[in-house]
């Protein structure tokens, strides 16, 4: 199992640069896990493209329900008492906090795409484009 962050769940289903290191990840280890909170990030992903014009509402919602599936019964509440712990030490916002306390909890890595993630929990965070080989 490993902790995804949500641009990587999204680098799953919105063709992009990511998106063949994401298919690999997915193939090497198929049990995704995240926090609740990936949802609404998706959802806000997703409102734009669709409010931009980028894809449509259909699209979008096709999008979501596949995210949906892939992560059911891998989603977790995070304590936020650790949540704003990891905030206030490392600068990075709560919500990427709730990524790095789940993959703690868990004992398993967080795959991301997000820089200062990588940067300030060293760790614990490993880059998509290394985890996928």
């Amino acid at each position: 199992m490993i902790v995804v962050d949500t641009n990587v769940i999204a680098s799953l289903y919105l063709p992009g640069p990511q998106t063949d290191a994401t298919e690999r990840a997915v193939t090497k280890e198929p049990r995704w896990a995240a926090p609740l909170l990936w949802r609404s990030e998706l959802r806000n992903v997703l409102g734009v493209l669709a409010r931009t014009g980028r894809c449509t509402l259909s699209e979008a919602l096709v999008v979501m329900n596949a995210a949906l599936v892939l992560l059911e019964g891998s989603e977790y509440e995070v304590a936020s008492g650790e949540v704003l712990r990891l905030a206030g030490e490392s600068g990075c916002s709560a919500y990427d906090c709730e990524f790095v306390a789940l993959a703690r909890d868990l004992h398993v890595p967080l795959v991301t795409l997000d820089r200062e993630i990588l940067d300030r929990f060293p760790r614990v965070a490993v880059p998509l484009d290394r985890f996928a080989g």
